[in-house]
């Protein structure tokens, strides 16, 4: 448990006319198997639900999706509707197309004030419905065969419609498309000019969107299963980098642990560490966001680093890097990131068929609240990290979920960052699943709550599967934080592998401050307001003077 000084925990008390900040309770377990059938449960992947009130009756619906689209009552999990995926409530009996790998968004996608929800799902087919799940005009659309596993919502032109973005786990390097609010595919896409550099299958939720380089127009950066990631404008065209690479677009630029093959263009992949260690970023998903606080904004990319010389995978360790918006690699008057942190962590497993696949999503916050963010992700070596601008991880970090002693692998999901208790150290949310078994005994992911120094708050054993059939449990998705039941305090939404979806009620935050609040930081609440994109963070709620003035942030 955390404390603050009497004095300090009084003063708070006062300033927030009520409101005691230190203490983090234990999730408490509200409903489950949301969505399910009577004996059994769609398989989750890793696809975070969407918090929204659908119907303007005031209360919140979480519309998530497994295979099916399901909208369930978030104060009980009473199932309101579902629909086949690829389909709309106009075809009931309609089988699935497939499953649901990006998480669900919810917003106002034709400026019209009222939610629309977008999904996008295996075999190549996204789709924009109304709030009461028939497809609005000129969808669904099929852009691929292969399995969308990417989607970004967001107003690329400012003109107050939103433009949907899906990327797709392809055999070519024509791998996004962009269509408007009608289903129209959009000018330059997906056509990628041939200048732009090399791109192949997008494996994970990897497309960022926002504003590189401060002009108020938007960019986009996708990484992809090469050492490269492309970045561009909403028209197609490749963003140029820094004038030391020669003038080429971002793709066109490769991606090694040392700059010394990176600047002369290429690697000769020998063996030799430094001509051979470089980054496949099939499954590295792309932030956008001001990292030090200097009002311009950074890329914060994860990725795979592998040897050529040995061939891929396996992978060595989880790379992290920052890019300033010409795509050199991220520097300030206090911090330099030209040679990343290194051997951060071997795999302990990059066999699907023994445990799904770990997604090394990163979440990028301010945990310490010194103006500064951190880089907190989950990878293959069975741990969450969270790396400081010094390349250092302080404190109690990396928090291991795999314990050896337990007998079996266990990963975590994307986090959720949040000051449940608004004290100014942020609280680290994530789920965990364990290794695939149907063999006794049933074993069990996990809901865990650290501090900002990784100190273990709470950890709290996700629901056992409804089918009987079923011996394992677990939650690939990041959890969505909101209010769901309209008390004031947060909950969370957890979309379980076998249990369906699930609420836990957070008690005691009233006063919690959301920094990254669902997979890929997805908004959660947004017919009256654009959101953040994936991929992109937000302002923090503003916290009492007077409080801040007391607070001491965590030391290093």
């Amino acid at each position: 448990m955390k404390r603050l000084s009497a004095l300090s925990c009084f003063l708070a008390l006062v300033s927030s006319g009520g409101a005691a900040w230190g203490f983090v309770a234990a999730p408490i377990l509200k409903w489950d198997n949301g969505g399910c059938f009577s004996s059994w449960c769609e398989k989750g992947w890793y696809s975070s639900p969407a918090v929204a009130d659908l119907d303007g009756d005031g209360r919140m619906e979480i519309v998530g999706s497994a295979y099916s689209l399901v909208v369930v009552d978030g104060e009980t999990g009473e199932l309101k509707w579902r629909v086949a995926s690829g389909h709309d409530r106009s075809e009931p009996g309609a089988g699935n197309v497939g499953r649901t790998w990006p998480g669900v968004v919810v917003t106002d996608v034709n400026h019209d004030g009222r939610p629309n929800i977008v999904t996008a799902h295996n075999h190549g087919y996204v789709s924009v419905y109304d709030h009461n799940g028939y497809f609005l005009p000129g969808w669904p659309r099929h852009p691929t065969d292969r399995e969308l596993r990417g989607l970004v919502v967001h107003d690329l032109d400012g003109d107050g419609t939103r433009e949907i973005i899906v990327s797709g786990a392809v055999s070519s390097r024509t791998n996004t498309w962009i269509y408007d609010h009608r289903g129209n595919l959009r000018p330059g896409w997906p056509q990628l000019s041939n200048d732009s550099g090399f791109a192949f299958g997008v494996f994970n939720d990897n497309v960022a969107v926002g504003d590189l380089d401060g002009d108020r127009e938007v960019e986009l950066v996708i990484p992809s299963d090469v050492h490269y990631i492309c970045a561009y404008n909403p028209n197609g065209e490749g963003v140029p980098t820094h004038a030391m690479y020669g003038g080429k677009k971002w793709g066109a630029v490769g991606i090694w642990e040392s700059m010394v093959p990176e600047l002369r263009g290429w690697g000769s992949c020998s063996g030799e560490r430094i001509e051979s260690y470089r980054t496949n970023f099939a499954n590295g998903a792309a932030v956008i966001t001001d990292v030090d606080g200097d009002g311009g904004n950074e890329v914060v990319v994860t990725g795979n680093v592998y040897d050529c010389h040995s061939g891929y995978p396996p992978s060595r360790y989880t790379g992290v890097y920052i890019f300033h918006p010409d795509r050199s690699r991220f520097t300030s008057e206090r911090w330099n990131w030209q040679n990343p942190p290194v051997d951060t962590g071997a795999p302990i497993s990059e066999d699907y068929s023994v445990i799904e696949n770990c997604q090394p999503n990163p979440a990028v916050a301010d945990l310490d609240a010194d103006g500064e963010k951190e880089i907190i992700f989950p990878a293959y070596d069975g741990k969450v990290h969270a790396f400081w601008l010094d390349k250092q991880e302080h404190h109690n970090w990396p928090y291991p979920v795999y314990n050896s002693q337990e007998g079996f692998y266990r990963f975590a999901s994307e986090p959720v960052v949040a000051d449940l208790d608004h004290d100014g150290c942020a609280e680290v949310i994530f789920t965990s699943w364990v290794q695939n078994s149907d063999a006794e005994p049933v074993r069990l992911g996990k809901l865990h709550l650290l501090d900002c120094r990784g100190t273990v708050l709470h950890e709290v054993s996700l629901p056992p599967p409804l089918s009987s059939r079923r011996k394992w449990n677990g939650a690939l998705a990041a959890p969505t934080i909101a209010d769901i039941d309209g008390d004031g305090e947060m909950e969370l939404a957890v979309q379980t592998v076998y249990a369906g979806l699930a609420v836990y009620d957070l008690p005691g935050t009233r006063d919690a401050v959301i920094l990254w609040r669902s997979g890929r930081n997805r908004s959660y609440s947004v017919p009256s307001g654009n959101g953040p994109a994936p991929g992109s963070t937000t302002g923090k709620k503003s916290m009492s003077p007077l409080f801040l003035l007391l607070r001491k942030a965590p030391s290093r």
